[in-house]
């Protein structure tokens, strides 16, 4: 074993030492006493996303900082589940590891693959196997399309479901068509805001879009990347218009906010303008 790697193992069981200590009855902290897998399941999502955005920015301290809070959510489910004598950390290595090397036959085995698309069509394989699927039966589309709803988030399962719905040609024959669903959507979802309850409201909303998604898919574009870029220009354009506030943002009459929120939108592109130029 080499330095790096003791190193690395020490710090570990120092860190699964510190989450049982965390959780003990006999001095532990009453936060992490209170929790239950399931109120840990809205940390896990953060801080996936904030490990997620600390990659895409090239951060590396934020990198470490964020794999770490991600890490530690992993401990505390295992340090949890040991509690209740329903599996431990070792568990979950050891059946990661195991998996890992039953995957990847090309590494640990015998078998010779050559190129990325060799690797990826046999793991499909060896996974449909582990799942009890074969070539003679085969996963249904709509199991495939329900662990995606199941499991991603909203609009990347959108993006998922309707791309394995076109695979199979379920699936508009222009785009024209899809703008026609738009635009009928639209016209339930107003119907529903004026005349129906809450829940046929939501519904009529999801249709919009999931309409919206299949849009994208036809322009061959990413609306999670859409929404993310219009976030951050909000947030972007909204900190200009609280820089240019001497009072509360609640004593200025709308159409002042209004006025402020264009002149930050103005300078931002002023700003992006400039520096297109220089460089």
């Amino acid at each position: 074993m080499s330095n790096s790697e003791s190193r690395s193992l020490t710090a570990l069981e120092e860190l699964i030492e510190v989450v049982a200590s965390l959780r003990s009855p006999d001095g532990g902290c009453p936060w992490d006493l209170a929790q239950t897998p399931q109120t840990l399941i809205p940390h896990i999502i953060e801080e996936a996303y904030e490990t997620a955005d600390a990659i895409r920015k090239g951060d590396k301290d934020a990198i470490v900082e964020e794999l770490g809070d991600l890490l530690l959510q992993v401990i505390l489910q295992a340090q949890i589940a040991s509690e209740s004598n329903q599996f431990t950390f070792a568990e979950i290595a050891a059946g990661i590891t195991e998996k890992l090397i039953r995957r990847h036959p090309h590494v640990f085995g015998d078998v010779e693959l050559n190129s990325v698309d060799e690797v990826n069509e046999n793991w499909e394989k060896i996974k449909a196997a582990e799942k009890g699927t074969t070539s003679e039966k085969p996963a249904t589309l709509a199991s495939k399309m329900s662990r995606y709803a199941s499991t991603l988030p909203p609009i990347t399962a959108g993006i998922k479901i309707s791309q394995k719905a076109a695979e199979v040609s379920f699936d508009w024959d222009s785009v024209e068509g899809v703008w026609d669903k738009f635009h009928e959507e639209l016209a339930e979802f107003e119907h529903a805001l004026k005349h129906e309850d809450r829940a046929a409201q939501e519904s009529e909303l999801g249709d919009i879009m999931f309409v919206l998604i299949q849009l994208a898919r036809w322009y061959d574009l990413d609306p999670s990347a859409a929404l993310q870029g219009t976030n951050d220009r909000f947030v972007q354009r909204f900190a200009k218009v609280e820089a240019a506030c001497d009072r509360p943002l609640s004593d200025y009459a709308p159409e002042e906010l209004e006025s402020l929120w264009q002149q930050a939108k103005a300078l931002i592109a002023k700003q992006k303008s400039d520096r297109s130029v220089d460089s």
